[in-house]
């Protein structure tokens, strides 16, 4: 049982016999609580740009590059298609697309302690931000992979190319789109209710 010596005043503050001070262990707890609130809101906010960032690069693409593209001919399509998937594997893309789903697991988790709709929100973030990297690297990228693979074409060739490769990607760059939309609400609503 600790006794105080000291009840502070102009010469210093409160002391008990261990010399911990007036806080004690509860003054400690509450710096490693708000130490551990910092990294929650921190890791949360991380998450949730990490996928709003992508969502928005998906959401692009589907009202604006797609149906900008849908005027041209094949062989520029192809072209542009071309050009663009080279270009977007980069490091900041990577960093963002990969990051974004250990992330959202680094969120859900601590939104585990809190329980109830933080928890339920920051695990539904996940599924869904995970469920964006599935359908990229099992969808997109083999089609994009395909087109690569075609190189550049002309006349029926670049018709059928493009015809393998547009209305699948679109497709699948809506449900990215809708999922990692989806995903942001979600790490939206577990950082607010935690």
């Amino acid at each position: 049982m600790r006794e105080r010596l000291s009840d502070g005043g102009p010469t210093g503050p409160a002391v008990d016999s261990e010399g911990t001070g007036r806080r004690g262990r509860a003054g400690s707890e509450a710096g490693e609580a708000a130490v551990a609130e910092f990294w929650r809101v921190a890791v949360a906010v991380a998450a949730l740009l990490a996928t709003g960032v992508y969502a928005g690069l998906f959401f692009a693409f589907t009202v604006g590059v797609m149906p900008g593209l849908r005027g041209v001919g094949a062989p520029v399509f192809i072209g542009a298609m071309r050009s663009i998937n080279r270009a977007i594997v980069n490091p900041v893309f990577l960093a963002v697309f990969l990051g974004a789903p250990v992330l959202a697991l680094a969120a859900a988790v601590s939104a585990t302690g809190a329980g109830g709709v933080a928890a339920v929100a920051g695990w539904a973030a996940f599924v869904l931000v995970a469920a964006v990297f599935v359908v990229t690297v099992a969808l997109n990228v083999p089609l994009n992979d395909a087109l690569e693979a075609a190189g550049p074409v002309e006349g029926a060739e670049a018709e059928a190319a493009r015809r393998a490769f547009e209305a699948p990607w679109v497709r699948w760059n809506a449900v990215r789109t809708v999922l990692s939309a989806a995903g942001a609400v979600c790490l939206a609503v577990s950082a607010v209710a935690a």
